[in-house]
């Protein structure tokens, strides 16, 4: 699906080094972090086993809805440590390994918050994603137009915004089985450069969602 140079970061040492030091900070702004927690309270369900994959110190989950469990993965103890919305949580490079420690059919549903530009194997990501999912199981992928540019990976640095919707969505069908993916586009009034910098607000807000048939 990608050609190898499109996986390439241009800091390719390991990840594990890149996220020892905790960031405690958010890298979205508030409205779309609103407009996140708005989108979990409309596709999530009440008493259901979440997963959120490449997580940190916050998950952005509506307080005011009860999950039997959610289960934490990233790069950072002290960061999945502070999160109050983890029941458990574990560390895991998924550059190098791509196999996630879970049983089969045992989630409702997965979450990949501003994350899913760093995973250079994401077809790997979501075949098990798919595989730890019950039926019916959701998986919402959102970002914005910000990451760490120097671990990103060439295809989704080089795309323009809706180049990478549209890369989310061939992840998506990369992998038989899930739904025909919806895409939510709110998009920023503010000029690029100014979202980038994170000045001003309005972060553009993208999620691309999809079912396990």
């Amino acid at each position: 699906m990608l050609r190898p140079e499109q996986r390439s970061k241009l800091d390719d040492a390991n990840d594990l080094n890149f996220y020892e030091l905790p960031r405690f900070v958010t890298h979205v702004d508030d409205g779309f972090i609103d407009r996140l927690t708005n989108l979990y309270r409309e596709k999530l369900e009440p008493n259901s086993r979440i997963l959120d994959l490449m997580s940190s110190w916050v998950s952005h989950l509506p307080k005011d809805l009860k999950f039997s469990h959610v289960e934490g993965h990233g790069m950072n103890q002290e960061e999945l440590a502070k999160n109050p919305q983890l029941d458990r949580y574990f560390l895991q490079n998924l550059n190098q390994q791509p196999k996630l420690p879970l049983e089969d059919n045992n989630f409702d549903a997965v979450l990949i918050t501003v994350s899913i530009q760093y995973l250079q194997y994401p077809e790997a990501v979501l075949s098990e994603i798919y595989r730890i999912l019950k039926p019916n199981g959701i998986v919402i992928i959102s970002f914005s137009n910000r990451m760490f540019y120097q671990k990103a990976i060439a295809a989704w640095r080089d795309g323009t915004d809706r180049d990478r919707i549209n890369l989310v969505r061939k992840y998506f069908h990369s992998v038989d089985g899930f739904t025909e993916p919806e895409v939510i586009i709110q998009q920023s009034t503010l000029p690029p450069l100014l979202q980038m910098m994170g000045i001003g607000g309005g972060d553009p807000f993208y999620a691309v969602i999809a079912h396990k048939a």
